[in-house]
């Protein structure tokens, strides 16, 4: 009985792909007939035997015919090697033709028997056993996808056979009439198309899909304009128009076309343009609305990106795009902070700018332990979160000291400086936990007797951090001495009349800063800082002739990042757990300021104490790059999805209550007439 199922399992794989062998109606009682033999119901013995001899006469016929046909198949390729009449570009076709057959062939009869094989590894399995089910559907859907790609392959090389078939028939209509000029002209050109089409084609997939760390995904296709399916448009030139499909994993995760294949037709994303139009016109009576209020401009933009986030409209299509544009938000913001920060005020601070934010870092991390260690969370969670949360937000306390960079006074130190000085250290301590985050990883899974080497990991990368930063500013020093001032008089020679030379001249100067300091494993925002920093050596001229051009980019990229911020923030958890999130935040706000202000107290020189308040109440809420940090860890398995929405909520917080405690400071400790400014 076991042999008469297997044989009828046989039979019922091989029909299923060689529908045209009988009609729909004779296989539905070829299957209940089938069902019948194998539960030993409704036929005697004699009756179950014809059936196998049947099965496995028509198989083995089936097998036959195939392997005659592949005789033919060779012996048309020879027929056509010899043939004297066809061009060499004609054979290879026609012979190219036939082994695609060949393989057609071939890999229908590999499909069958691999069925059968992963029938009977299905029958030998453990039907309770949860872990073989899954190792089998593994299994079965590699071989579905690897069957799907070798398929997809047959299917453009029998395009690309369609395309040459009719490319011949049109060579022959044009041999047997004269053409005219333009024809001939028009003949030219499609020849001279057709091979600049290969010269550019970048056979992608093909490069690709044997790369190590390469997975075969099902994807659905989403198609740009749904009211597009409606109009009567042919097949082939829906597949022609594939130009901006939206693809689908089974992970719901979204993707868009990044380079088509073919690059002579200019193609544009209309759903990221959409976006930014539509954050852009959105943004305008949020940020009105919040400066009616009195609120900073920012958290209007903050508003437009959770109104039209997941959290509210879903309107936003192309989030990693968005927030790609924003971070040059970033960038630009840096840089004109830098323009505001002269290398004089740099040297004046530096030591409070290396000490604070240093110490800060290793007592947040040690009070986290500290927590961790009662509430018995894992210690690599434990640093991990204390170091997300000791970071502070440059571009929020930029905005907030704009227009307020002032003198020194009798030899006090500014308070503008120390906190833009501590936050851009803060920048190059994110370089290097992102740069140690992969060993702080292993670090979970690993056993004591591995604790020696990750701790020497850890150390050798921070001495690889020291000496990109002894370069970078050894780099800085050679540019400041050598290269900024010939470099800026040439630019402002160029550009009279013409501003577009100068904005040009100084972007690029400031991604060439970014590009040397990402080379180097150091964070890019330090070099847009120290792209403005340089610039500033050149005198207040200078500056304010630079800043005029670059603040109304810097404007408009900042109201993109400001909105990329809004797409993380979830309303609606922070609703459901509002209690709980307001007492992390004040935790954690406290903290930070306590913990700002005693480190100040110690490194700061007596004639400047009064400014460690308003210095820590900048320094009092969590960076935006919590964002990006959680993100990593969730997917690492470093946090969990709870912690990660936790972290997420309270930087949300803490950036929402950061003017309200920044307000505080200014007005305890600035003078009246400074505080228009420095507000």
């Amino acid at each position: 009985m076991k042999v008469t199922g297997f044989i009828i399992s046989l039979w019922t794989l091989v029909l299923l792909p060689c529908g045209q062998l009988a009609h729909p109606a004779e296989h539905e009682d070829v299957v209940k007939h089938a069902i019948k033999l194998h539960r030993g119901k409704g036929a005697v013995i004699t009756q179950r035997k014809q059936w196998v001899l049947e099965s496995c006469r028509k198989l083995s016929g089936l097998l036959r015919q195939k392997n005659v046909v592949l005789n033919k198949l060779k012996n048309a390729i020879r027929a056509v090697e010899k043939d004297a009449g066809l061009s060499d570009e004609e054979k290879l076709f026609q012979v190219h033709t036939f082994e695609i057959f060949q393989k057609e062939l071939n890999e229908s009869e590999n499909s069958v028997f691999q069925a059968i094989h992963g029938l009977q590894r299905a029958l030998q399995g453990d039907y309770k056993d949860v872990v073989n089910m899954k190792e089998s559907s593994r299994q079965r859907l590699e071989a579905l996808r690897e069957a799907a790609i070798k398929e997809e392959m047959e299917y453009v090389e029998l395009l690309a056979a369609e395309k040459h078939q009719v490319e011949a028939l049109k060579n022959i209509q044009h041999q047997n009439k004269s053409l005219s000029m333009l024809d001939e002209i028009l003949e030219d050109v499609r020849k001279a198309a057709d091979r600049l089409e290969e010269e550019i084609e970048e056979h992608a997939f093909d490069d690709n899909k044997s790369v190590r760390g390469v997975n075969f995904e099902a994807v659905l296709r989403v198609e740009e304009d749904e009211a597009n399916s409606k109009r009567n448009a042919s097949k082939r030139e829906v597949e022609d128009d594939l130009g901006l499909s939206m693809l689908i994993d089974s992970q719901n995760n979204q993707y868009i076309l990044t380079k088509p294949r073919d690059s002579t037709i200019p193609r544009a994303d209309h759903h990221f343009i959409k976006d930014i139009v539509t954050i852009g016109m959105l943004s305008l009576p949020c940020g009105w609305l919040c400066t009616t209020i009195g609120l900073p401009t920012m958290f209007g933009y903050i508003i437009c990106g959770v109104l039209l986030g997941p959290s509210g409209l879903n309107s936003i299509k192309s989030i990693v795009q968005v927030e790609t544009l924003g971070e040059f938000g970033v960038f630009f913001t840096l840089f004109l902070v830098g323009l505001e920060f002269s290398p004089e005020r740099l040297r004046k601070v530096w030591k409070i700018s290396l000490q604070g934010p240093c110490y800060m870092t290793v007592l947040m991390i040690a009070f986290g332990l500290l927590w961790g260690h009662l509430l018995q969370i894992r210690p690599t969670q434990s640093v991990f979160i204390s170091t997300c949360l000791s970071l502070s937000s440059t571009p929020l306390v930029s905005r907030f000291l704009a227009g307020s960079v002032r003198g020194d006074k009798e030899g006090d130190i500014d308070y503008s400086s120390v906190l833009l000085g501590m936050l851009v250290m803060q920048d190059v301590q994110l370089g290097l936990f992102i740069a140690v985050m992969p060993t702080l990883i292993q670090a979970g899974v690993s056993t004591y007797s591995s604790i020696f080497k990750e701790i020497l990991r850890i150390l050798i990368l921070i001495g690889q951090i020291l000496f990109s930063l002894a370069a970078v500013f050894l780099l800085c020093l050679v540019i400041k001495t050598y290269l900024i001032g010939p470099y800026y008089r040439k630019l402002h020679t160029e550009s009279k009349g013409n501003k577009e030379i100068l904005i040009l001249g100084i972007t690029a100067f400031t991604f060439l800063m970014l590009t040397v300091t990402e080379l180097l494993d150091v964070s890019m925002e330090l070099g847009c800082f120290l792209a403005g920093a340089l610039i500033s050596s050149q005198g207040h001229m200078v500056t304010e002739e630079i800043m005029c051009c670059i603040e109304p980019i810097r404007d408009f990229l900042a109201i993109i990042f400001f909105a990329s911020i809004g797409l993380h923030v979830f309303p609606t958890f922070v609703i459901y757990e509002l209690t709980v999130l307001l007492f992390l935040t004040l935790s954690v706000v406290i903290m930070k300021f306590v913990l700002a202000v005693l480190v100040l107290s110690l490194i700061l020189p007596k004639t400047s104490q009064y400014i460690k308040w308003i210095v820590s109440a900048g320094l009092a809420q969590v960076s935006e790059f919590s964002f990006v940090l959680g993100s990593r860890a969730r997917r690492a398995g470093i946090i969990s999805r709870e912690v990660y929405l936790l972290i997420l909520s309270v930087t949300t917080l803490s950036l929402l209550l950061a003017p309200a405690l920044w307000r505080a400071a200014i007005m305890k400790c600035v003078p009246r007439p400074e505080r228009r400014s420095s507000t």
